[in-house]
């Protein structure tokens, strides 16, 4: 396997370092022939990915602010004109006051709820609509969510009500552009060891008990969300729009811990 993805052009959104979930999907992309461009939001981000975007063979690297509708507008007028068309787009972007991911979820202030929800749920609604002008021959949007979105999981909070926003977003997207041929959908890992998944409060609990748990007593691995990536990105993904893909090593079936754990 080497050219699923011979041919296609896509951004991938959100590589913070080479933990970075989005940077198992851009390099599983890569190996299948893709030709990537990143975005990235300020100098330091830039800094850590340059290099991996340069272990791909990319040199397209775009700063973007996803609450700037200017910024956005130059990322995909760069696009644009180095490109003309794109094929898929991968949104691995989130954010929240980590000070607010501890302690009651009903201490959630207005101005952290707002600037959760505006970045990681509509900053995907905003960028789909960019990148499916792009699409005349069709095309896949990944974004990426978490369980706390429909099962409340400590220390997650207001995120679980962002990513539940965002799993609905996907629906009415994928209804959306589905006439375009343009298929939506979301990715679903358990914890990972990354950036963002250290913000968390009690991650390195949650890991290991997801590990002892999982149907197969194990966690995802970057190289497998990788390969769910192409799948939903290549020509044998064409019939799978507004999916929630669970890449959880089963988790997610689980009511309770399993006998030798309770």
């Amino acid at each position: 396997m080497a050219d699923l993805m011979k041919g296609k052009r896509g951004l991938v959104m959100g590589v913070a370092n080479e933990r970075s979930i989005a940077w198992g999907i851009a390099r599983a992309l890569a190996a299948e022939g893709a030709e990537l461009a990143f975005s990235y939001q300020g100098e330091a981000f830039g800094k850590r990915v340059e290099p991996l975007a340069a272990s791909v063979g990319s040199d397209f690297l775009v700063d973007v602010d996803v609450t700037d509708d200017a910024s956005l507008d130059a990322c995909f007028g760069a696009l644009k004109d180095r490109w003309g068309t794109m094929d898929f787009l991968v949104h691995a972007i989130a954010f929240s006051d980590k000070n607010e991911l501890t302690g009651r979820f009903i201490n959630t202030t207005r101005g952290n709820f707002s600037n959760s929800l505006a970045i990681s749920c509509f900053s995907f609604i905003d960028v789909s609509r960019r990148a499916a002008e792009m699409m005349p021959n069709g095309g896949s949007l990944i974004t990426l969510t978490y369980a706390g979105s429909n099962r409340v999981t400590p220390n997650y909070n207001v995120m679980g009500v962002a990513k539940a926003a965002l799993e609905s977003a996907t629906r009415y997207l994928a209804n959306d552009l589905g006439p375009q041929q343009v298929r939506v959908n979301a990715i679903s890992p358990g914890p990972m060891k990354t950036l963002a998944g250290a913000a968390i409060g009690g991650a390195r609990a949650t890991f290991r008990h997801t590990e002892a748990n999982a149907p197969m007593r194990s966690n995802a691995t970057l190289e497998a969300i990788g390969g769910t990536a192409v799948w939903l990105c290549s020509d044998y993904g064409a019939c799978t729009t507004g999916e929630v893909v669970h890449v959880d090593s089963g988790y997610h079936v689980l009511g309770m811990p399993q006998q030798e754990n309770l």
